[in-house]
């Protein structure tokens, strides 16, 4: 078998089964992987690069090796996860570099940082001033979290007792191009309405749309194919269709949702009429 055959073979198979093991060793953010995290990655990364390329390599041998790997590293996690102790011994303890707005100049000669570095930590921070800091603190991932003084703190809107609405998840209800009924109906909206919000932002229709994200407050943010096309000059009588749809749709809304029967024959009657307005008026609005 041709040499470069063999290596095609054996670099696919080490990818996937790095990618198994990647797997099986879970997700961590970056920001917050050890030392011992970080090694760990390289060192599986490296005999998986050499099951692929060294054929002077047995196949059941490296992956024997990269199993063991694995399976030691799951271990001290679990272990670090269960004992106080010896997640002390692996990952080490976070080190205070700056306390009650005075360096530590010990802590910081123990953890071989320069001023440089605690600088560049404090300002990745925003806190650009050594005088905003209240206390510093080196975590065992190497990131530098910083707490400053309370009068450098931002102003919140419960520091002055101001009532502000709660906001959940923002949601995309348009993507490429296609509406997500199901989760348009779950947040309350129509599509007539949805269809008035698009084309105030320079959309001819919903196929126009890439994407459309929703806020908690109704806000509609979209995003069309060719921005070139985005006009802030709306056209007029399509969007006067839109608007007739919505409240035809708000109308038979209301209706569903009153419990009084008048009010309900109401909203009906007043939703038949508009909808006999709509079919008059459709022609000329295209």
């Amino acid at each position: 078998m041709p040499e470069y055959i063999v290596v095609i073979i054996r670099t696919v198979f080490a990818f996937f089964i790095l990618l198994l093991l990647a797997r099986i060793l879970g997700k961590k953010q970056i920001a917050q992987l050890t030392f011992f995290d970080y090694i760990t990655g390289i060192t599986i990364g490296n005999m998986a690069a050499y099951l692929a390329v060294d054929r002077g390599i047995q196949i059941i041998d490296s992956v024997i090796g990269l199993l063991l790997f694995t399976i030691l590293t799951l271990v001290i996690a679990f272990g670090a996860m269960k004992s106080t102790k010896f997640r002390k011994i692996v990952e080490g303890d976070p080190i205070i570099l700056i306390r009650d707005g005075h360096v530590l100049e010990n802590n910081l000669f123990k953890t071989k940082l320069t001023f440089d570095d605690l600088m560049m930590g404090l300002r990745n921070k925003n806190a650009f001033k050594l005088a905003d800091v209240e206390l510093a603190v080196l975590e065992t991932s190497g990131k530098i979290s910083v707490m400053k003084k309370t009068e450098f703190n931002p102003l919140t809107p419960k520091d002055i007792g101001l009532p502000v609405e709660s906001e959940h998840t923002p949601s995309l209800i348009i993507i490429d191009g296609q509406i997500l009924t199901k989760r348009l109906d779950y947040l309350g909206y129509t599509k007539e309405w949805l269809l008035g919000e698009v084309m105030k932002q320079g959309a001819k229709g919903v196929k126009d749309v890439f994407l459309a994200q929703i806020d908690s407050k109704g806000n509609v943010y979209v995003d069309l194919y060719n921005e070139k096309d985005k006009s802030p000059q709306i056209k007029q009588r399509p969007l006067l269709a839109a608007q007739l749809r919505k409240m035809q749709a708000d109308l038979e809304s209301f209706a569903i949702q009153t419990d009084d029967q008048a009010a309900k024959q109401m909203y009906y009657n007043q939703s038949k009429e508009l909808q006999d307005l709509i079919n008059k008026v459709n022609p000329y609005l295209k």
